[in-house]
This record gives structure tokens, C-alpha cells and sequence, in this order.
């Protein structure tokens, strides 16, 4: 299949599904299953070819692989795709996930069922390209496009409050992405091209990099959410059907840490070097306040996208310590957050669709009615503490040593957020889980149905299974994260150097510098 353009056809053959779907023109109950069939056909078969990807890649080459590259828009904008090692762990993650969100959505979306479907196969394909993409103009479609169907989502699936929820959530992101556009067309201006892998190549005016870095700051921290601008994620996840909170929280969330890898460390990495105290005082500042914040809520899905605030935090302070041990731990922290919080969302949608509620009080004792999901529930419990043997304790653990080598004290109050996972998350687990089973609506719950098992048992082997052996995921990104953490320094110890040069000798003398004696 080395001649085959793979990665295009990864990217797009989601909207075959889609073609098939919309030429369903009937409502009856058999071809609204036969609907759901194309759609979870066509996630599962997308996601083996994206394994092709995963076994033709070369782990040694920190470039971009699968490159593929054509003339669009008279030639002026080029559309090109590519991965590399950072860009193949979240290509691999969303076509992993969308299956997962489809079967989750099976009896669960009994309305509109067609444009259910479509608006999930559509946002994969936008998903898929963001990551994928090499060009700005083509990213910035891809990566704004996706604002679309989430929006579509959440605002007619949703709950009660979905129409708010949904332009929060939209009007947020869009003006983030606003002054993005413009950085966007300031790089075009300065270096003559929209090519991402020549802009890698090109070393933007000093002057020039904290305005772009401001700028697409503005855009990936809304998406990551970092705080104080968070506020849309908890009402987005209460609000949105299961699945929706499932691809939110697994993937879209992604999306600003991808950018600050590809976009803001290698091509601004002096403004990311003099901006990296802002970024470790709102990660912490995002840690433990979110964390508090989550020991108060009574609503279980709304708990869980405030803990995913807090876990960000960790992805933001280990990406910004610029080493190698820190972009690995905020590269594996994402990954075991979209398996593990992904996971988290679906226990809870398995609860509402027996009971129709969020409300932790309205739950206890399920270890008594539902003993497999008690086991289950407590493995990505666990994950989401940072317990050592699941993934969530690589992440977590690398991005803190990363920071206590660049700074004792952010790495000192980040840790004490640990203390407060464990805390609403075993408190979450206790009040759902354990106690006496008193409450009469309770009584006739029945435990995991053959589909709710095939939907958490692979993503809890794969919380454990990364735990104790995350080299697959670390092979995949080491070489890009190398060659990324090495351009960065250069790029800082020759702005210094450049510094040193035109400093008059009272500034040498005053920073402590030797003065050449004439």
C-alpha cells in the first residue's frame, strides 16, 4: 500500500459512510439500525487502516511521513498531509475512539438518528485532518470546521440547557480563534509561504514571535481549556449526549496541546522560553483550583470535566519545561486522558440510561446490584487518581519531574493536586459505588449488557496495559520530541548569544558576564 495516498483516505473515507447514510431515507426501526451499522462499519474500518500508518512508520525519522501534496486554490494554497511522531499518537487515538462513541449512542440517540450519524462521521474527518494537516489555510479549515458539528451535538442532542451550553462553547473557541487567523496571515506576510514544514524551517524576527505566540496562545488555550477561560468545558459535558462528551474530552481537548507542539514551541521558541512562567502559573493556578472546585460538585459529569481541567494542567506545565521528559509525560498525560476520561464519561452515560440522572445523591451501593461495572469503574478511577500500574501515573509523574527540574515550586503546588484527585475522585467512587443500597430505584439495576462490556473492557486493559509498559507509546513520539526539544534550545542559546553581542559592557557587567579587557 506504499503507493496508496493513506493518509487521505484515512482522513476522508468517514464521509463514505456519510454518502451511504444519507441515501437512508426511511424512519422505520430497521433502517435506523441499519444506520447505525454503516456508521460503526465505518469507524472500525477507518481505524484499521489508520493502523497501516502505525506499522509503515519508521519510529527512528523525526520528520514527516505518508507526506502527500497536490495544488488547491489556483495553486496559491497547497493542500499537503503528513505525521509524524507527535501527530501519529492522536491520529491513532481519534479513529480508536469514534467506534467507541458510536456503539455508546446506539440506544441511547432515539431521535434524528441519520444527522446523528452524519455530524460524528463529519467531525472524524476534521478531526483527522487537524493533526494530519501541513499547510495553515488547510489546518485552520480543518481545526475550525470541527467547531461545527461538535455544535450541532450538543445543541440538539443535549440536555435541558444545550442551546446555551452550545454557543458558550462555540463563541469561545471562535474568538480564540479569531486572533489565530490573523497570526496566521502575519507568517504568510513575513515568510512568503503556508507550508507548516518550511515555517518549521524559518526563524521568525525575535521582535516579531511573542505577538504570534500571544495570539495562538489565545486559540489553544480555550481549546485545551486552560483557566481562567475553562468556564464552557463544564457546561459543554453536562450538557452534550455521552458520546459527545466522550470525543470532547478524548480528542478536541487535544487539539490546543497538539498546537502548542507544532505550532508555538518550534516556531516561537523564544517567546515560549520568556512566556513559560505565565504558562506554569495558570497550569498550577488550573490544578489546584479546578481541583477544589470539583470536590464541590453533586453532578457526576461535571465532577469529571472539571478533573479534566485539572489533568490539562499537568499537559500545559509538562510542555512548557521544553525537555524531553516533560513533552513525553504531556504527550502520554493526553493519550491516557482520552482513553481514561473517555472512559469515565461512559461509565456515567451507563448509570443515566438506567436512571435518568447525574445527581451523585441519587446513587450508592451499586457494588451490590452491578459488581463488573464496580471493578471497572475502580480501575479508570484509579487511572484518573495517578495511581502507579495505570496510565495515568506516567504522565503525571514525568511532567512533575520535568518541572522540579526547571522549578522546585511549581513542581511542589502542581503535586498537591494529586492529593485532590484522589480526593473527589475516591469520594465520587464511594458515594456512587459503596454504602447501603437503600434507595427502592436502585434495586432493579442490572449489571453491564454484552455491549457496555465491549465498550469499557478494551479501554480498561489499555489503561492498565500503558501503565506498566508505555514503550509503544514512547517509541512512536521520541524522535520528533528529541529533534522538537533540540531546536528549541538552539533557537534559545543563539538568542542569548545574539544578547551577549550587543550588550554594552555595564550590561555584561551587571548580569554578571565577563568583560573582554582591551
Amino acid at each position: 500500500m506504499s503507493g496508496w495516498p493513506i493518509l487521505s483516505i484515512v482522513t476522508f473515507l468517514p464521509l463514505v459512510g456519510v454518502f451511504f447514510i444519507l441515501m437512508v431515507r426511511s424512519e422505520e426501526e430497521t433502517a435506523l439500525n441499519n444506520i447505525r451499522r454503516v456508521a460503526l462499519v465505518t469507524t472500525v474500518v477507518t481505524f484499521l487502516f489508520s493502523l497501516t500508518l502505525w506499522v509503515g512508520f519508521d519510529f527512528s525519522n523525526p520528520g514527516f511521513q505518508f507526506v502527500e501534496e497536490a495544488d488547491w486554490l489556483g495553486g496559491t494554497i497547497t493542500y499537503k498531509m503528513g505525521v509524524d511522531g507527535i501527530s501519529m499518537l492522536f491520529v491513532i487515538l481519534t479513529t480508536f475512539l469514534m467506534p467507541f462513541c458510536i456503539l455508546a449512542s446506539w440506544h441511547s440517540v432515539h431521535t434524528r438518528v441519520k444527522e446523528y450519524m452524519v455530524a460524528f462521521l463529519v467531525l472524524e474527518t476534521l478531526m483527522i485532518g487537524v493533526f494530519s494537516a501541513l499547510d495553515l489555510v488547510l489546518f485552520y479549515v480543518f481545526f475550525e470546521g470541527g467547531l461545527i458539528p461538535m455544535f450541532i451535538i450538543i445543541g440538539v442532542w443535549g440536555g435541558p440547557r444545550r442551546v446555551y451550553a452550545s454557543f458558550k462553547f462555540f463563541l469561545y473557541t471562535l474568538l480564540g480563534s479569531v486572533l489565530m487567523l490573523l497570526a496566521l496571515m502575519a507568517m504568510y506576510w513575513q515568510a512568503g509561504t503556508t507550508d507548516i514544514v518550511d515555517l518549521l524551517a524559518y526563524d521568525f524576527p525575535v521582535a516579531m514571535q511573542p505577538w504570534l505566540w500571544l495570539a495562538f496562545f489565545a486559540s489553544f488555550a480555550v481549546k485545551m481549556p486552560m483557566w481562567p477561560v475553562h468556564t464552557w468545558l463544564p457546561d459543554a459535558h453536562v450538557e452534550a449526549p455521552t458520546a459527545g462528551s466522550v470525543i470532547l474530552a478524548g480528542i478536541l481537548l487535544k487539539m490546543g496541546g497538539y498546537g502548542f507542539l507544532r505550532f508555538s514551541l518550534p516556531m516561537f521558541p523564544v517567546a515560549s522560553a520568556d512566556f513559560a512562567p505565565l504558562v506554569y502559573t495558570l497550569s498550577v493556578v488550573a490544578i489546584v483550583y479546578t481541583s477544589l472546585v470539583a470536590l464541590m460538585q453533586e453532578d457526576m459529569k461535571k465532577l469529571i470535566a472539571y478533573s479534566s481541567v485539572a489533568h490539562m494542567g499537568y499537559v500545559t506545565m509538562g510542555i512548557f519545561t521544553a525537555t524531553e521528559q516533560g513533552i513525553q509525560g504531556g504527550l502520554f498525560q493526553m493519550l491516557s486522558h482520552g482513553i481514561v476520561s473517555g472512559a469515565l464519561f461512559l461509565c456515567v452515560g451507563v448509570v443515566y440510561d438506567r436512571m435518568h440522572t447525574r445527581e451523585i445523591v441519587a446513587y450508592g451501593g451499586l457494588v451490590n446490584r452491578m459488581p463488573f461495572y464496580a471493578v471497572v469503574f475502580l480501575i479508570f478511577t484509579m487511572a484518573n487518581v495517578g495511581l502507579p500500574g495505570t496510565s495515568g501515573f506516567i504522565g503525571e509523574f514525568l511532567t512533575l519531574l520535568a518541572a522540579f527540574e526547571v522549578n522546585t515550586w511549581v513542581a511542589f503546588i502542581a503535586t498537591t493536586g494529586v492529593i485532590l484527585s484522589a480526593a473527589y475522585a475516591l469520594w465520587l467512587y464511594r458515594k456512587v459505588v459503596f454504602g447501603v443500597l437503600d434507595k427502592p430505584s436502585l434495586k432493579g439495576m442490572l449489571d453491564l449488557s454484552l455491549r457496555e462490556k465491549t465498550l469499557l473492557v478494551p479501554l480498561a486493559v489499555l489503561t492498565v496495559l500503558f501503565g506498566v509498559w508505555p514503550k509503544p507509546v514512547m517509541d512512536v513520539t521520541a524522535a520528533s520530541v528529541t529533534d522538537l526539544v533540540a531546536k528549541v534550545e538552539r533557537a534559545v542559546e543563539a538568542n542569548e548569544q545574539a544578547k551577549l553581542r550587543a550588550a554594552t559592557p555595564a550590561e555584561l557587567a551587571q548580569a554578571g558576564a565577563p568583560v573582554a579587557v582591551r
